[in-house]
């Protein structure tokens, strides 16, 4: 079942995910080649406990960090090491929020210093799919109408969504219903309704969709070795539309 939040969840989860937002910010600015992606983790978890609120992902399901960060062909879910970050890396950085009873969660692909063509192109294909799903976000269009309009702008720039994992709905549970897949018809799944709070998250790569389990037993990878990249944003259903509760 599909919840509905009310006034003072949306509150409650617009307050959160502004504080997400702003930990992301200051993360965004330590992305530097050099630096570890461990450091990346305990500097966000420091910014979390600062601001009164307790890291979502931190032992989810034996997730042993605050923030997963995933590099490269690493989709989602990479775990934070003494591995440091390099010239030309594509990062991802997917951070997750406890405040007062809810969860928030957003996730952003930032460039390590300069990157190729093919990197920037991803980058800005995968960021702009995300934007055109948000148009989508309104009540009376189906769950189809974002998963369709994503997969059909990604390939027409020639990539790929991954297909095995989705977007979800979001607030007391880290995971709520609806899956939010990333392509499809327009006429499949639930019909939005306004208080509906949804995770959106197009995840792109350059080579094929198909994606295997890390090393680590929490990343996903390109099967292929490609190059992924992943962006997210927390959105309320509103009655005219939606709300971006994660915009920068």
């Amino acid at each position: 079942m599909i919840k509905i939040k009310t006034k003072k969840d949306i509150q409650i989860m617009t307050e959160g995910a502004k504080i997400l937002a702003q930990i992301m910010k200051e993360l965004e600015k330590k992305i530097e080649p050099g630096i570890s992606t461990n450091e990346l983790n305990m500097a966000a978890e420091s910014h979390i406990f600062k601001l009164g609120a307790k890291p979502s992902f931190k032992g989810y399901q034996g997730f042993p960090a605050a923030l997963c960060v995933s590099l490269n062909e690493e989709v989602v879910h990479g775990i934070p090491s003494s591995r440091k970050l390099k010239e030309g890396d594509l990062v991802s950085l997917d951070l997750g929020l406890f405040l007062n009873g809810f969860h928030s969660d957003m996730a952003r692909t930032f460039s390590v210093g300069e990157i190729s063509f093919e990197a920037q192109r991803l980058l800005r294909v995968t960021k702009k799919s995300l934007k055109v799903a948000t148009r989508k976000v309104k009540p009376g269009n189906k769950i189809g109408a974002i998963s369709n309009t994503v997969q059909r702008y990604v390939e027409s720039q020639e990539f790929n969504v991954v297909r095995d994992l989705c977007g979800h709905g979001i607030g007391k549970e880290l995971h709520e219903e609806p899956q939010i897949l990333n392509y499809g018809k327009r006429s499949d799944g639930p019909v939005l309704k306004e208080g509906m709070v949804l995770c959106l998250e197009p995840m792109v790569t350059v080579g094929g969709y198909e994606i295997k389990q890390g090393e680590d037993g929490f990343s996903f990878v390109t099967e292929d070795g490609s190059l992924s990249c992943h962006f997210e944003d927390e959105v309320l259903v509103t009655r005219d539309g939606c709300q971006v509760l994660t915009k920068l």
